[in-house]
């Protein structure tokens, strides 16, 4: 087990040998992937595990994703932060969608090398999915005013989860002035209250329940 792996574990005990096996390889992968097409920043490939792994989990810190649950990540890029989660939750589907291919196709050789059959990968754009899920989730592609159109008519009424069904928006720095743009209710949870690491001092997940889902 790498020092990477170790890590998520301190964090998230309950772990399969499954699981700890496909954490284990991620590096391995997108080290070999990035060096081929360039999903993740040289520099960052040296921090992988603590900035796309663990901020990726992060999202798991403030939601435990019911078994069923579908989850779209818009906005995907290499796989963050959907392929850790899907990792960590066998049972709830995640849709991960791109508008650049090459970053799907290393998505889904990731998702196939690791076996992940709750992983579907896509090149779309946001806006032109016509699915429905119980959860939008993403890595701050923009700012929350642009991002809340895409996810208009894609959010499911019924609720079967701890919260109800909304959006869980990684971010960083000072998220209120931007999510106040939007005039819609939300939740801030800081990282730094799960996380010791220096990195997640400034990291957030906002949650955002979907008010309009008819």
């Amino acid at each position: 087990m790498n020092s990477g792996t170790q890590l998520i574990l301190s964090y998230f005990p309950n772990l399969t040998e499954k699981q700890i096996e496909q954490f284990d390889r991620l590096q391995e992968l997108y080290e070999d992937w990035n060096s081929k097409i360039n999903v993740i920043s040289r520099k960052d490939m040296d921090q992988f595990y603590i900035h796309h792994v663990l901020h990726s989990l992060g999202i798991a810190k403030v939601m435990g994703f019911q078994p069923g649950t579908k989850v779209l990540d818009i906005g995907t890029g290499g796989g963050f932060p959907g392929i850790p989660l899907a990792i960590l939750f066998p049972e709830t589907h995640f849709h991960l969608v791109d508008s650049i291919g090459k970053k799907i196709t290393v998505v889904k050789e990731v998702a196939k090398a690791l076996k992940l059959s709750n992983v579907e990968a896509q090149q779309a754009r946001a806006e032109t999915l016509v699915r429905k899920y119980d959860f939008v989730i993403s890595r701050a592609v923009t700012r929350m005013i642009n991002f809340y159109p895409w996810v208009k008519g894609k959010i499911k009424r019924e609720d079967f989860n701890e919260f109800p069904n909304g959006i869980l928006y990684l971010k960083g720095g000072d998220v209120d002035e931007e999510m106040e743009e939007t005039g819609k209710s939300y939740v801030t949870y800081h990282l730094s209250d799960y996380f010791k690491e220096d990195f997640f001092e400034t990291k957030k997940v906002v949650y955002m329940p979907w008010e309009d889902k008819r």
